[in-house]
């Protein structure tokens, strides 16, 4: 079964659309006008095995919260569109990205309840045209949107581009360990039944 998804997002602030292949190879054709963004979502699509292609046009000359948060509903979305009613994934995954002194985990569960813990420190504004407080709004919106939990917690490190892009790859890893499909997985992957409840 095909687990694609396209998702358009259309509003006075941003144009956004998505396409997801959680079974993909790892390729991304990221556009947002947001160079440092892009390469994250280069990193997401690489380290997840998925494929990416994402366009946004938005008031970036205002500022760039508005492409960033919109462009995680919309990957949020996706996913939920993608997986379906999730039968037969493993439903939970953690990874531990380093870079450099940086260290971060990231902890998911494809539980059908929406909410991000973010405990990062990132201590530099901006990096190149990239206000790096977004680093959790963008997080925030793609599980809210998913319907996942998602735990994103900084062990050690003290350079923002460090921790930023380790944020980004353990969400990447963590998320293709939780959305694999397990041939010993019967259903939905609750002992509910459903998930979400």
């Amino acid at each position: 079964m095909s687990r694609t998804a396209e998702i358009a997002r259309k509003t006075a602030e941003t144009d956004v659309t998505v396409s997801l292949d959680l079974d993909g190879d790892g390729s991304c054709d990221a556009s947002t006008g947001i160079g440092f963004f892009d390469h994250m979502l280069t990193l997401v699509a690489h380290h997840g095995l998925v494929g990416l292609k994402v366009r946004a046009h938005g008031d970036v000359h205002v500022d760039d919260h508005h492409t960033v948060e919109d462009v995680g509903i919309a990957i949020g979305a996706a996913l939920r569109k993608a997986l379906g009613n999730c039968s037969g994934i493993v439903r939970m995954g953690h990874a531990f990205a380093p870079m450099d002194e940086a260290l971060v985990l990231c902890a998911i569960d494809v539980s059908g309840r929406g909410i991000l813990v973010c405990e990062l420190e990132l201590p530099t504004p901006r990096l190149g045209d990239y206000t790096t407080e977004l680093t959790p709004e963008f997080f925030r919106a793609v599980a809210h949107n998913a319907g996942w939990t998602v735990h994103l917690k900084q062990i050690s490190g003290s350079n923002t581009h460090h921790l930023v892009e380790a944020a980004f790859k353990a969400f990447a890893r963590a998320a293709r360990m939780a959305v694999a499909v397990d041939p010993r997985v019967i259903g939905v992957p609750s002992t509910k039944g459903v998930l979400g409840e």
